[in-house]
């Protein structure tokens, strides 16, 4: 294997820009390597014209000899396939979808592209991104570089296991209540999901109703995820909850973490079942905090369980978005999906209050939590990735998940708008990757990059990745 393929983004793009690599050079590497590999993988589901990209990357090559490049010249990108990329379906995983040729990018894959960047094709992704294993009946199931009987987590398990196999340097990642950090931790790369609102949604064909999803870097290491964000941040008119650009450059800012921080170690949050050895793991790691200096502290107890609450909010979603194609295409939607999707039935009134009062005693056990604490740390994930076609796990050494299971962990901050990052943190009995989350009082996004930066550079991940 071409081992440039291995090399975190901010390596790849300064090569491009000291001309020690060509954008064509570039270009036909990723498409070997996606030859060779995709077969096992699954990552990708549809690819751009080869000779188009090999055209674009010489365009990129011109760029660059003329002085004229930009932050992400001749990088080759996959976009998660819930997302639009202009000329390529964007199937949401489903059957009825399948002709769903878009004309404009979304404003992410926009701004990715206006900085330079090529798009590739797209990324698996579970059927509309409503479950932590990626496969569906389109496409079938993606599966993970660590272990092929794996899956790579979902709902961004394409770009997860396009990033953590080596396949391309830059891929699109969303996270509605982990799809970010889930598999990002099960592959053993970094991920963030983003402040509400920091990457711009759009354009979309409904107004935001459950508010939770967001866009998030899914990279190889912290510095990526600061580039990528350096170039996506900043509100637009097309989404109205999209938050001002911070004034600064998040790259800039890695390494100015405040001394002397006071971090809480949540290690259940009060309901989650953890695999012993991903506790073990993660326990272990929380010291590296006490090492840079940093006060660290057990949290007893945690928010409520939000499982109940995020699921049927979210096929109450969904069944709007859906219902026009019901009944009559109701067979070609996978049966687990629409089964879920017809719950959302169960939303009244009472149901939409209860849902409302959970959301803000969670909001208050945030707003006391960050009174307390600069910083939370828990697992990201409490076991390791199930097998590629699922289940996802209905109890844990003998003991019983609770309704948020594989998201006991994440669900609670994409509900509270909190940014909050998974970094690599060790490595299961399996000898699969475990993942320690970090979160950060709302719309401080650096600070968790900052302290995923430190803890980085104390147990460095970037050189070691599956040979497959």
């Amino acid at each position: 294997m071409n081992d440039l393929l291995r090399r975190p983004l901010t390596e790849i793009t300064a090569l491009l820009a000291r001309r020690e690599l060509s954008p064509v050079e570039l270009m036909q590497a990723t498409l070997d390597r996606i030859d060779a590999v995709n077969g096992k993988l699954n990552a990708f589901v549809a690819m751009r014209d080869r000779a188009a990209l090999l055209a674009d990357a010489s365009q990129a090559e011109a760029r660059i000899q003329r002085r004229e490049a930009r932050p992400l010249e001749g990088v080759p990108l996959g976009v998660k396939d819930l997302e639009d990329a202009a000329g390529l379906v964007t199937t949401h995983g489903s059957r009825v979808f399948k002709d769903n040729l878009v004309a404009r990018d979304s404003l992410q894959v926009e701004r990715l592209r206006a900085a330079g960047a090529i798009v590739v094709g797209k990324t698996n992704a579970p059927e509309f991104g409503a479950t932590a294993i990626t496969k569906n009946l389109l496409f079938d199931e993606a599966r993970n570089p660590w272990n092929l009987g794996r899956t790579p987590g979902g709902s961004s398990g394409g770009s997860s296991a396009a990033i953590a196999g080596s396949m391309i340097p830059l891929a699109t990642a969303s996270d509605g209540g982990g799809s970010v950090r889930i598999p990002a931790s099960f592959t053993g790369c970094f991920g963030l999901k983003t402040s509400y609102g920091r990457i711009p949604h759009g354009p979309d064909e409904f107004w935001v109703m459950d508010d939770t999803a967001g866009h998030g870097p899914l990279t190889r290491t912290v510095e990526d995820a600061a580039l990528h964000l350096d170039l996506t941040v900043g509100a637009h008119p097309l989404d109205p909850n999209s938050l001002p650009h911070p004034g600064s450059s998040y790259r800039e800012v890695l390494p100015r973490l405040p001394d002397g921080l006071r971090v809480g170690y949540a290690a259940d949050l009060g309901y989650a079942v953890v695999q012993s050895d991903v506790a073990d793991a993660v326990g272990e790691a929380v010291h590296v905090f006490e090492q840079l200096g940093h006060h660290v502290e057990f949290v007893r107890g945690g928010p409520p369980e939000p499982g109940r609450d995020w699921g049927l909010m979210g096929v109450f979603q969904l069944l709007g978005q859906l219902d026009e194609f019901l009944p009559d295409r109701e067979h070609e939607f996978g049966r687990g999906l629409i089964a879920n999707v017809k719950l959302g039935v169960q939303m009244t009134p009472e149901r939409f209050a209860t849902y409302r009062r959970r959301r803000e005693e969670l909001n208050r056990w945030c707003a006391e939590s960050f009174d307390h604490f600069d910083l939370l740390v828990t697992p990201t994930v409490p076991y390791d990735p199930p097998a590629a076609r699922g289940p996802l796990l209905s109890e844990v050494e003998g003991k019983r998940q609770p309704e948020a299971n594989v998201g006991s962990f994440t669900m609670p901050f994409n509900l509270s708008w909190h940014p909050a990052a998974t970094v690599r943190c060790g490595f299961s009995r399996a000898g699969l990757p475990v993942g320690l989350q970090i979160v950060g009082p709302r719309h401080r996004d650096d600070l968790v990059l900052q302290a995923a930066y430190a803890f980085e550079q104390a147990r460095p991940w970037a050189h070691d990745w599956p040979i497959i």
